[in-house]
């Protein structure tokens, strides 16, 4: 991930190497005097390769990332001496101070909670969190088991995956989409004890698609769309994807794509077939099972996703140690951010209550913009209404359910994946680690706005208790014998965070404000990008206040 210079013989006009005038430069000298010479011959960055970057960010959508480097200071023939106070060690907050102290900044990160990773949060055995209520709950998993509480899943294309490799975390397949999942549609004709094979649901639409468009395309009205070879192509396709023969869906030989009743086994290959009714094209449409489908091909979503061995906020934990924990302060919640004439000012209280301060050079504010806005602060008023423009945060919430056995693949075949319904539980997700194992804990629900507000109103045991009695109706009862604890969480509830996602109005000039910072003060986090609720977009907005900070710091040197 970091740019690498490759420092190649090549000739000067004087005959001389540049690889051994840097040698020569080595001998006796500095390592400031030895980057600074390597950046007046373009073998490192100086300050003037970083222009036109955020600090200016009505360029930012031409920008590329360069981490900012040691030698860009000693290229000025200045050593890096800045102080940065990072506030917040979630993942926009703790990739700010691994970038910056790279750099050669001093970093200080204060986290108001006990435990880095904000809403990348995993709760392993014996782990404790109390909301905002005042409500405690301790997670009393068995060893080897834990729940994913907020991030869940990182697709392969995300910037979280080079940090990963950066850091050394250790990373494995999570299964997104599984054709052995469930699809449960109680609103549109699903009933208790009869859920929908997630491999059924999409034979049948595929199927059904694909013989209107054989029709439509047989009565010539794509006449004018499609050559002769066009549709001859379509057809022999729509016959592939959708199992048809002779155009029609259930004319086929065999439907195997929806899944059997009972698999073949190796000596009688005597499938048992799924119950022969057959449904109509109305009757197949009307479940709406469809609009599951372009989960698979969301450009967030689509396989392969990936997560962390060992819990989503373990990638965290490699952040702390990269930083330095002596450079992390838990349970240090800000109360004041302030620019002064010679940086920044940072009030905040230790785990007694009491006050400290802390002058630095600059600060990022990673906290999410609700909390940030409270702090005592002089950043004035535009920057007071760019951060109120983002909501408190949207509601969403999780239960784990830790069970006995694990039913769902012994008695279901699921591997991972995740089962989507109309009921206010929303999702339901197994696990894709543990595999084998006795035990295993699968994800209750998953569920945003209100179905989110609704559960968070409840007791502990009463979210359990609503979010079995309706698993049941997918699962059996089995979902309910084979319980024995859960853990809960409600985004809102959670202290210092209060709330899941909130998205930028890209378009707003307040909202351009906040991504120039104000003064020494700039901020950072996953509302500050496009891509917001991903750890990838808390990445990217951390590079976006890390390059900004930098230009200035440059600038100022």
């Amino acid at each position: 991930m970091t740019e690498k210079f490759d420092l190649l013989d090549k000739e000067a006009a004087s005959g001389v190497s540049r690889r051994s005038f840097l040698q020569a430069v080595g001998i006796g000298s500095s390592a400031g005097v030895m980057l600074g010479a390597m950046g007046a011959i373009g073998l490192a960055p100086t300050a003037a390769a970083h222009g036109n970057g955020p600090g200016g960010l009505a360029h930012k959508q031409d920008w590329r990332w360069r981490p900012p480097t040691k030698g860009d200071f000693h290229a000025k023939g200045k050593d890096n001496k800045k102080h940065v106070v990072v506030i917040g060690a979630g993942p926009a907050g703790l990739c700010s101070a691994y970038e910056l102290q790279k750099a050669g900044y001093k970093v200080t990160v204060l986290e108001a909670r006990h435990r880095p990773g904000g809403r990348t949060l995993t709760v392993r055995p014996g782990d404790k969190e109390t909301d905002i209520d005042g409500v405690t709950q301790v997670a009393k998993w068995d060893d080897g088991i834990y729940m994913n509480c907020g991030a869940g899943r990182v697709a392969q294309w995300m910037v979280t995956m080079d940090y990963y490799r950066e850091l050394g975390v250790p990373y494995e397949v999570m299964t997104n989409a599984n054709a052995e999942a469930y699809l449960y549609n109680e609103n549109r004709g699903s009933t208790p004890g009869n859920p929908t094979k997630y491999r059924t649901a999409k034979a049948d639409f595929y199927g059904t698609v694909g013989e209107l468009l054989t029709y439509a395309t047989d009565q010539g009205s794509l006449d004018a769309k499609l050559t002769e070879e066009d549709k001859v192509n379509l057809k022999a396709f729509l016959s592939s994807v959708g199992t048809l023969r002779d155009g029609v869906y259930w004319d086929a030989p065999s439907h195997a794509n929806r899944g059997y009743a009972e698999y073949p086994t190796a000596w009688n290959f005597a499938e048992t077939e799924l119950p022969p009714t057959r449904p109509t094209m109305s009757e197949t449409l009307a479940t709406r099972f469809g609009n599951y489908f372009q989960f698979e091909n969301n450009w967030e979503q689509a396989m392969l996703m990936f997560q962390p061995v060992g819990g989503m906020d373990t990638t965290y934990q490699y952040f702390v140690r990269a930083i330095g924990q002596q450079n992390v302060f838990f349970n240090s919640p800000v109360t004041g951010v302030e620019n002064t004439s010679k940086g920044v000012k940072v009030t905040y209280k230790d785990k007694n209550s009491k006050s400290y301060q802390i002058s630095a050079d600059f600060a990022v504010v990673a906290s999410p913009a609700h909390i940030a806005r409270g702090f005592a602060n002089n950043w004035g008023t535009d920057i007071d209404t760019g951060l109120g423009e983002f909501s408190k945060g949207s509601a969403a919430g999780k239960i784990g359910l830790q069970y006995k056995s694990r039913w769902w693949e012994t008695d279901h075949n699921i591997y991972g994946g995740i089962t989507e319904t109309d009921m206010d539980l929303q999702h339901i997700w197994y696990p894709s680690y543990g595999y084998g194992r006795k035990k295993g804990l699968i994800v209750g629900y998953y569920n945003t706005g209100n179905a989110a507000s609704t559960y968070g109103a409840l007791t502990p045991k009463d979210r359990e208790t609503r979010a079995v009695a309706q698993g049941v109706k997918i699962h059996g009862e089995k979902y309910r014998t084979e319980l024995e604890r859960s853990f809960s969480i409600a985004w809102h509830k959670v202290p210092y965070i209060e709330g899941a996602w909130a998205y930028p109005n890209q378009s707003s000039t307040y909202f351009q404000k906040l991504q120039e910072g104000a003064g020494n003060v700039f901020f950072a986090g996953d509302w500050m990008s496009e891509v917001s609720a991903w750890q990838h977009g808390a990445f990217w907005a951390a590079r976006y206040a890390v390059q900004a900070l930098h230009e200035k710091a440059l600038a100022t040197a």
